[in-house]
């Protein structure tokens, strides 16, 4: 989203999607650092370019080599056409791989990756940004170069959207890896974490604690004060870290689970793991905005008890969600089942909150109601993917499960083992 555009949009006027995808070998599914290469032949240039612009999509380039990120380009009003014209990008450019021997591959996590030895940094224009995060925090690692997310961009105006926008939205993402979890497998192996990726996430900066805090972001609800006690704070331990000073007095280092972008005028929710097709991406991103409005119009929770609700409880219920999903228990924080209307006790797990709270606050993209209803009935992506595999994770059975992984992606289905 632009900063010019997105200033004169109010709370769910728009929406914007990052969705980052990996490329690997068309056979073997080793990660291949070519998206320059890819980049390149999709501007139609000779010159090394780091974003295309296709119309209703942008391509860009992400920390690594292996990466490349489908984008909005600029904010959307609705949500309609989105899926259309994310699978279609992804087709573009799969024809574009094809030509290197390459094909992109969905999911969070690759399932074999040795970050250690085949991690490439992108290596032009913002390379220098991506060595100084390296040369700080050692960025051969999981947390750094093997992870795939979608970013969903909400648009506030004004401070008091804002402040009604982050203390929703605090509440809202526990709950996001009991829909979005797509990362079971870490180097060959079923770790027994459903969201691998936010387990990693969740400590990568912790070298520099203040860039992530807990994830979920301190109840800090005024721009001011926002700048004093979430952004300045990451300024003065980076600085006392001796980061580079092209890490110094930018909005995203801040790498909490929802950030403040006021050069965009929007909170960017990063907790979302990449899926299986732009279908599904864009269901789990739907169902978390609606969720967020629910929240905002005070369906069944005040902006009063929303703004006072305490970070401890929301941290702890997020760690078991990152490694339970939706079978993560609710009985030890009976105010979150009351924040959605839902009687404590009766509602035991995450899961159960879901199913009765998605139908009824995600009803603005019918067109993804399928995708939704398969993470809904048959679970999570690291679920079904669990189920495909069987205990099995032989490079073999791995490369059967991913191979056709990557083929929902091709053909804009959900995977239904």
């Amino acid at each position: 989203m632009s900063a010019e555009t997105q200033a004169t949009l109010g709370l769910f006027e728009a929406v914007g999607i990052e969705i980052e995808s990996m490329v690997v070998d068309a056979e073997t599914l080793d990660v291949r650092p070519i998206v320059d290469e890819l980049l390149r032949a999709a501007a139609g240039t000779t010159e090394w370019v780091g974003d295309v612009d296709e119309g209703a999509i942008e391509l860009s380039n992400e920390f690594v080599a292996h990466v490349v990120e489908f984008k909005t380009n600029g904010p959307a009003p609705s949500w309609s056409g989105l899926e259309q014209a994310f699978r279609e990008s992804a087709v573009r450019q799969n024809a574009l791989l094809a030509a290197f021997g390459a094909r992109l591959l969905p999911t969070a996590m690759h399932p074999w990756m040795d970050p250690r030895k085949d991690t490439q940094f992108w290596p032009h224009d913002n390379g220098p940004i991506y060595r100084a995060y390296h040369s700080l925090f050692d960025a051969r690692r999981h947390g750094w170069s093997n992870l795939q997310s979608v970013h969903l961009n909400l648009p506030f105006r004004g401070e008091e959207q804002f402040a009604r926008l982050m203390a929703a939205i605090r509440i809202v993402l526990p709950l996001v890896p009991a829909l979005a979890a797509s990362s079971p497998v870490v180097e060959g192996a079923v770790t027994g974490i459903l969201d691998n990726r936010l387990e990693h996430y969740r400590t990568n900066s912790e070298r520099v604690a203040a860039m992530t805090g807990v994830v979920i972001p301190e109840p800090v609800f005024g721009f001011d004060a926002y700048q004093a006690e979430v952004l300045d704070p990451i300024d003065v331990e980076l600085r006392a870290r001796g980061a580079s000073e092209v890490l110094i007095g930018n909005e995203w280092t801040n790498a909490r689970g929802a950030i403040a972008r006021f050069d965009r005028m929007a909170i960017e929710i990063r907790l979302i793991d990449a899926q299986e097709c732009a279908a599904a991406d864009l269901a789990v991103a739907a169902a978390v905005a609606g969720i967020v409005r629910s929240l905002v119009e005070e369906a069944a929770c005040s902006h009063a008890d929303q703004l006072a609700f305490p970070t401890e409880p929301l941290a702890r219920l997020l760690v078991r969600t990152i490694a339970e999903g939706p079978a993560t228990s609710l009985d030890d924080v009976p105010e979150f089942a009351r924040a959605f209307g839902l009687e404590p006790g009766r509602t035991r797990t995450v899961g159960e909150l879901l199913q009765a709270i998605v139908p009824r606050t995600c009803s603005e993209a019918p067109e993804l109601d399928g995708a939704l209803a398969t993470i809904l009935d048959r679970g999570v992506l690291s679920e079904r993917i669990l189920r495909a595999l069987a205990g099995d994770v032989r490079r073999e059975k791995l490369r059967e499960v991913y191979a056709e992984l990557a083929n929902c992606q091709q053909e804009g289905r959900s995977f239904q083992p």
